[in-house]
C-alpha cells in the first residue's frame, strides 16, 4: 500500500469563515486518503482588538485548541493549502508573517517540488478574493512549488466562480459557508491530493 499524501492546511481566520473552509478541506482530503494536519498561524492582533469584536473573540476562544503551525509542518508536508481572509486585497499579516519565517527552509531547497494551493474569505462581494490568492501565490513561485489551483475543472467550481481557489463572501458574518463553498472545497482538496500523489509516485 502506498504512503498517504501528507497535507498541511495552514490558515488564519479572525471570525471563523476561513477556519470553516479549512475544516471542509481537511475532511475532503482525509476522505481522499491524505494524512492531514489542520493548523492555524499565530495571532498578531492585540487582545483588546480581538475583545472589541464579538465574532472575533468568539472564534479565538473556539479555536484555542487548534495547533499553531511551524515551519516544520511545511517541511513535513507533500502538499500545503494556505488560507487567509483578504486585507485590502492582500494576504492577512498573520499568514504573511508565517510565510516570512520559511526563509531557512527555502534556502535549503526544502520548499521546492511540493504542491501548493490557497483559499480565501472576504466580508464583501468583489472584496479582493482573486487578488489575495494571486498575491499568496507569489510566494509559491519563489518556493519552487507546484501550484495546483482548482481551475474550472468541475461543475462545483463553476458554481463557486473562482478558479484560483475556494472563496466565500460572508456578508459581515450574515452569510455562513454553504453547500456551494463546501463542494468547491471538496474539488480543490481532491485535486491537491491527486497531484501530490502523482508527484510523489514519480519521485
Amino acid at each position: 500500500m502506498s504512503t498517504p499524501v501528507k497535507l498541511a492546511i495552514i490558515h488564519y481566520s479572525s471570525t471563523g469563515t476561513v477556519a470553516r473552509i479549512a475544516q471542509e478541506l481537511a475532511e475532503a482530503a482525509t476522505k481522499a486518503g491524505a494524512e492531514v494536519r489542520l493548523l492555524k498561524v499565530a495571532e498578531l492582533a492585540p487582545a483588546e482588538a480581538i475583545a472589541s469584536n464579538e465574532a472575533w473573540a468568539a472564534h479565538a476562544a473556539a479555536s484555542a485548541e487548534v495547533p499553531v503551525a511551524t515551519p516544520g509542518d511545511v517541511e513535513w508536508a507533500d502538499a500545503v493549502i494556505f488560507g487567509t481572509p483578504t486585507r485590502f486585497g492582500n494576504v492577512a499579516a498573520q499568514l504573511k508573517q508565517f510565510l516570512d519565517q520559511l526563509g531557512g527552509l527555502w534556502a535549503q531547497g526544502k520548499l521546492a517540488d511540493k504542491v501548493y494551493s490557497g483559499f480565501v474569505g472576504t466580508s464583501t462581494q468583489h472584496g479582493g478574493q482573486e487578488s489575495t490568492l494571486l498575491a499568496l501565490y507569489n510566494s509559491v513561485y519563489h518556493f519552487g512549488g507546484v501550484l495546483v489551483p482548482p481551475g474550472f475543472t468541475d461543475p462545483a467550481k463553476f458554481a463557486d466562480g473562482n478558479p484560483y481557489g475556494t472563496s466565500h463572501v460572508d456578508g459581515q458574518g450574515s452569510l455562513p459557508v454553504d453547500d456551494v463553498v463546501i463542494n468547491a472545497a471538496r474539488v480543490q482538496a481532491e485535486r491537491v491530493v491527486r497531484f501530490a500523489r502523482a508527484i510523489s509516485a514519480d519521485a
